[in-house]
Formats: C-alpha cells, structure tokens, sequence
C-alpha cells in the first residue's frame, strides 16, 4: 500500500513498509509505506499550493466531486465490506452498516453546498456594513481510528473538502485499507492534484511532526484521549484548530418501569456492537433494584449465547489486536482479584483452525464493582461491562456523571420526569432514550470533559471547518478620526 500524494501513488521516501495482521487470524494481511517527515512535507506542501485553486472552484463543483465519489463507493461497496471484515474482524451485518454511514455521510455533506451563508450588520451608519462570511481553514490533518475506519474517513473528509479546505487523511495502521479505498474512490471521481492526500505511517515517527507542521491550520482526530492531549500541547505552537473526539465511558441505565425486551436488546447492541470497540460503548450497566434480577438473569443468558469467531458467520467477531485482547484480559483477571464476580464470558472462547490465533474473547458482564472502581472508571474499549444496582434517581444521576469522559448515554424508562431530568442533568453530549446509537449524520457528535472538543455532524459539524471573516465598508465617501485633529491633515 502506497501514499496518496499530489495526485500520485508513491512509496514513502526510502521505501520503509509496515505490516498490518488480520484480527481473526494473526496472519499477514498488508504491508504499508513507513512514511517519513520528507513524506509529510511533500503532503502539505501539495495541499497547501492546492488549496486557492480548490477554494476558487465554489462548493457546488466541490460537492459534485462528493457526489461522485459517493457514487462511486456504491457501485463498489461489496469490496469496502471485505475490507473492514478483514482489517477490522467486523461481521458482515456490521461491515454493512458502517458503509451505509459512509454513503450517508457524503450524501448529507454534499447537499450543504448552497447552504453556508453569513450575515450583513450594518454598522455606525447606514452607510457602513460589517460582511461577516466564513472561510475554510486551509490545510486540514485528519487523523482516523481503527475502530470505524471508513466511516470516520467520510465523516471528516466530506465537511471539510466541502467548505474549501485541503485534506491530508492519516489512518490508524490497524486499519489503512478501508481509508485507501475511500481515497481511491475521490480520485477516480475527478478530485484535483493535490487537494486530498493520503500517508501511512507510524505515529512514534511522523505523528508529532504532521500536527506541529507551520502550513497546517486544523487537526481532526478520534482516538484515545491520551493522544489528544499529545496532540493540543504540540499543535499549541501553530494556534491550530482542533477537532477532537477522545474517550467515553457511557452509562447505560435501565429503570424500574422500562421495557425489559426493548432494554436488553439495546443493551447487547450499545456493549457488543463491534466488540465493544465503540466510544460511544455501553461501558457501565446500572439497573434499578426492583428489576435487577430479572434482567441480569437475561442479560447474562443473551451474553452467553452470543457466537464469538469467524466474522462471516458469528454474531462478534475480535478485538482489534494482541494489545487490546490482553487489555480487556486485564480489566478481568484484576476486578476477579478485587472480589467480583464474573457472570458471563471472561475467557476467549475456544476456537479451531485459523481463528484459534485471533484476538477474541467472550462477552463479559461482571457483578460487584464498585463506583470508584476501575472497571467503572477506566475505558475498557472491548466486550467487557460492570453491572451495578441503584435505588433512587439522585444516586443514578451521580453516578452516571460519575466519570471523566462525557460522550453517550442511555436511559431506558417510561417516566417522563425522569426523562427531561436525566436530559438536563446527565452531563454527556448525547443521551439515548428508549434506543440505540449510533449517531446521525444531522446530529452534532460532540462530549464533555475528557471526551475532547468541538464536534463533527450537522451543520454545526460543517461549520467546525470554517472560519468567521468580517469586512468592515464604509462607502460614504468620508473618512472621520474623532481622536485626531482636523488640522493635521490639512494641505495633505
């Protein structure tokens, strides 16, 4: 696999490659260009020379190129989901979904080409205005994740080429495939040099570099909120915008009048959804006292039956690498030492051939955590969950805001009280009610706390991208400097 740069497919600068493995299997799935910093200049400076060219082209030109490449990975979409089934071990009904996003993603941005507008303000006078427009940023770094790898690659990509920016897409090294075959497809659609670019590389060697470059002027990113706060403090020195969507620890809560079926079904979908890969994950399970029992009883049972292996076939497929299997193993093996109680899973499963030396593990549910636990406090990022009983409606509300991240939340009940409370006083930038995610193209994907800053999705997404310019006119013809005395200017 090669980089995108200035409308070529290259190698990286000395021909360096990394391989990425395959989740089910372990076996060797790719190799990819180990880019170097001498790549990531010949990237920006191909997006950076590009970028009045491509703003001068309008957004209506601009969104038929989305279009196009839209059209393009529909006509193509049966291999992207062979991509994520293999890269990312997502089963087959997921790696459908996630191109569906893909698809609607561009679909949405792309209709907003005749929709960004700005404002006239007159100003001290009839005679003068204030033109208040936006404009887009310039040279965009998109940094995605492995876990929705396509997806996150349209949902940047799109808003930010729509208003007029440059884009250089630098994907997880787990997942290069999906985000290739993406950028292949604006190419094919008649994207000019230099516009979209694209690089592989390790984030030890040209992570640093790419976010602290002086020609970019926004960084989008989702990942772990570890390297978020690596990226603020080194893009800092540039003042570049930054979108970012960090980790998430989302309460799922489940109260006494809720519907029990409606509940659990969400429940396996918000914990199990792409292996629990997700940051809106369900991440802690909090049950109300009087359905407990029942409702673990057939949490427990749903978890158990639940087909872990080959992601063609099975219902979950595994974790994303030998990394996060031991990771997930761990949060297990310490809240077993702290004296919890494993429910269900906690162990991979036992598979035969190939798929014995894949990154899998059970669905696992685990009673007796306590709130200030790990397990309750930590992003787990995998099919692991603690459960824990609450009582009363202030203790829920303390303990799902209980937490350093603000991204999702759920809430399954019928009372209508407690769903405008939870809605002012759950502090997460999204709270499900009686349903499932994952977010909408027209919603506005955004957290609180650790979860990062700014947002993506909707117009508000779209308008991350671009920036406020003011024009103050004065066609009066008279130009008047109260502090400064008429005489001066005499016989000038």
């Amino acid at each position: 696999m090669k980089n995108f740069i200035d409308g070529e497919w290259k190698a990286s600068e000395d021909g360096e490659e990394m391989e990425k493995y395959n989740p089910s299997t372990g076996e060797l799935l790719e190799k990819m260009a180990a880019s170097k910093k001498a790549d990531v200049d010949e990237a920006v400076d191909a997006a950076y020379e590009s970028f009045q060219k491509w703003l001068s082209l309008g957004s209506v030109a601009r969104s038929k190129i989305i279009y196009r490449a839209k059209e393009l990975i529909q006509q193509d979409r049966a291999a992207l989901e062979a991509i994520l089934t293999k890269e990312n071990g997502k089963i087959r009904v997921e790696a459908r979904q996630e191109v569906d996003g893909v698809l609607d993603q561009l679909q949405y941005y792309a209709e907003f080409a005749r929709k960004i507008t700005g404002d006239v303000v007159e100003g001290d006078s009839s005679r003068r205005h204030i033109y208040q427009y936006k404009i887009p940023y310039g040279v965009v770094v998109a940094i995605t994740p492995w876990n929705f790898p396509a997806a996150m690659v349209a949902r940047k990509l799109a808003p930010a080429l729509l208003t007029g920016n440059t884009v250089i897409v630098k994907p997880s090294t787990d997942t290069p495939g999906s985000a290739e075959f993406i950028v292949r497809k604006f190419a094919d659609a008649g994207m000019p040099k230099g516009v979209l670019n694209f690089i592989t590389g390790k984030g030890s060697e040209i992570g640093d570099y790419i976010v602290m470059h002086p020609k970019v002027s926004l960084i989008t990113m989702t990942g772990s909120t570890a390297t978020g706060q690596r990226i603020m403090q080194k893009a800092s020195g540039n003042m570049a915008k930054l979108i970012l969507e960090l980790g998430g620890k989302a309460p799922f809560m489940v109260w006494k009048d809720a519907n029990i079926q409606n509940a659990l079904k969400a429940f396996a979908w918000a914990k199990f959804w792409n292996s629990g890969q997700s940051c809106i994950a369900a991440e802690r399970l909090y049950v109300h006292a009087d359905i407990y029992d029942t409702f673990m009883k057939k949490a427990t049972a749903m978890a158990k039956s639940i087909r872990v292996g080959d992601p063609e076939t099975a219902d979950m497929g595994p974790l994303i690498n030998r990394g996060a299997l031991e990771g997930s193993e761990k949060f297990i093996s310490d809240a077993v030492s702290g004296g919890m109680h494993v429910l269900a899973g906690g162990k991979p499963p036992s598979l035969q051939g190939k798929f014995s030396k894949g990154y899998f593990l059970e669905p696992t549910i685990i009673e007796g955590a306590e709130q200030n636990s790990e397990i309750f406090q930590e992003e787990i990022f995998g099919p692991v969950i603690g459960v824990k009983k609450v009582t009363d409606e202030d203790e829920l509300i303390e303990y799902a805001n209980n937490s350093r991240y603000g991204l999702a939340s759920y809430l399954f009940t019928e009372d209508q009280k407690l769903i405008f409370r939870a809605s002012d006083e759950i502090r997460f930038g999204e709270l499900y009610v009686n349903q499932i995610g994952p977010e909408a193209s027209q919603g506005y994907h955004t957290g609180f706390r650790m979860t990062g800053q700014a947002g993506e999705g909707s117009r508000y997404g779209i308008e991350e991208y671009l920036k406020l310019k003011n024009v103050y006119i004065d066609y009066s013809g008279k130009v008047v400097v109260e502090s400064m005395r008429d005489d001066l200017f005499s016989g000038l």
